[in-house]
């Protein structure tokens, strides 16, 4: 593929209703999905394009509640998202596809691990862990931006990169802070909130050795959301998983993305050798 500007979103048509995708690279390659963070939309991926397709037919979409895609009552589940992505497969006619999730997408991976390995030839978990915060947490947050509504959505934006972000990332990289804090900012509160709702209600942890795709375990050193303890903690229980650590917090793929796309491409060449 040219390296180009990726491609424009289109809308496409699911049994689990109208989501936002992008397709770049060859239609004959193996295809890699990418799955975006809370509070994100399938713009997050942009620096990982352009090398990803050289390689991929690759596919990003917005998770349900988020972008341009459907924003249905919540709470959601992790089910009901990893469904979602088994729909955006069928509707594109892919039988099995590596994919590669960061945070909320990468926990969306693991139940994809657990629940359906025969369609993934890899999954790589991102920035991510098999019990993302608690409960408690994740309900109050839900609360808050369900009562607080678009302005609740401004303050988490105004919060987010000391989450997502290292403080020097942070002061050297102003243009890229910002764009992740619109994308915030952008989220429906209601679609953020039912999210949160999945995060509240999910932990994978007991599960994990279902997992028989190849599985690579990334980590930013640095992040304080679901640390290097979270994937070491994955890796014990999932047979034959691998890990890698990058130098970044949570948002890894922005941070540090050479770093991140050397890892995922490696080992995705390494599950799947062309």
């Amino acid at each position: 593929m040219p390296k180009g500007n990726p491609s424009a979103p289109v809308l496409l048509s699911t049994a689990r209703g109208t989501f936002r995708v992008t397709v770049d690279g060859d239609a004959a390659a193996p295809a890699l999905i990418l799955s975006n963070s809370l509070g994100t939309n399938l713009a997050m991926w942009d620096p990982q394009v352009a090398s990803f397709s050289e390689h991929h037919r690759l596919i990003r979409y917005d998770t349900r509640g988020h972008g341009g895609s459907p924003v249905t009552p919540g709470p959601y589940s992790v089910a009901e998202l990893g469904q979602d992505v088994l729909a955006v497969m069928d509707a594109l006619n892919i039988e099995q596809a590596a994919f590669c999730g960061i945070s909320m997408g990468g926990h969306t991976g693991l139940w994809l691990g657990i629940h359906a390995s025969a369609r993934f030839s890899a999954i790589a978990v991102c920035n991510s862990a098999a019990r993302i915060g608690t409960e408690q947490g994740w309900n109050e947050r839900a609360a808050t931006v369900n009562q607080g509504g678009q302005a609740a959505m401004q303050a988490l934006a105004a919060s987010a990169p000391g989450r997502w972000f290292s403080a020097d990332f942070v002061a050297a990289q102003a243009a890229t802070v910002q764009a992740a804090q619109a994308w915030i900012t952008d989220t429906a509160p209601q679609g953020y909130a039912a999210c949160c709702g999945a995060l509240a209600n999910s932990d994978l942890r007991s599960k994990l050795g279902h997992i028989t795709s190849p599985t690579l375990l990334l980590a930013g050193a640095s992040d304080p959301v679901t640390t290097t303890a979270d994937a070491r903690d994955m890796l014990a229980d999932i047979h034959g998983a691998q890990l890698a650590v990058v130098a970044a917090s949570h948002l890894s793929n922005l941070e540090a993305p050479q770093a991140f796309n050397q890892a995922v491409l490696q080992f995705l060449a390494t599950a799947h050798p062309s």
